[in-house]
């Protein structure tokens, strides 16, 4: 089970001291997603279900070679970003992806909870935007398919 908040960006906190990833990741089937991402050496593929806050999410690792035979799967064109970990309040994470290519200039970030308790009582940021949880609009198979939201 997955339980995650997602947020447009106000502002860029300095990223210079925070952990981060180069991801590649692309859409075997955006209904029901089914998706193969490439962070660093790693490869997986992960089949989500419906909803937005709370989703079951599964990963399963797979090789590079299995990850390229599945490249010419994909629905549509792959997505490209630097995924940052910034460390928050109460042992939580944010991972701020900083997408490149075609979604150049969009900035999103992710907070994963225990417990939907802990998601609607998260206190935000400062540097953090519009809460776009439930907006269909800025999940990843929906961006990879249509591109920046309007």
């Amino acid at each position: 089970m997955e339980i995650e908040r997602k947020f447009l960006v106000d502002c860029l906190p300095d990223l210079t001291h925070y952990k981060h990833k180069k991801l590649t990741q692309g859409y075997i089937s955006t209904d029901p997603v089914i998706r193969v991402r490439q962070m660093g050496d790693s490869y997986f593929l992960t089949v989500k279900s419906q909803g937005h806050m709370i989703r079951e999410e599964f990963d399963l690792p797979i090789t590079k070679e299995q990850y390229e035979s599945l490249l010419c799967k994909l629905e549509c064109p792959p997505i490209e970003k630097v995924r940052y970990y910034i460390p928050l309040e109460n042992n939580l994470i944010a991972e701020l992806d900083v997408f490149t290519g075609s979604l150049h200039g969009l900035t999103t970030v992710e907070v994963e909870f225990n417990s939907s308790a802990a998601a609607h009582n998260f206190e935000v940021p400062s540097w953090f935007g519009k809460d776009i949880t439930h907006d269909n609009r800025y999940k990843n198979n929906h961006l990879a398919i249509y591109g920046l939201p309007l």
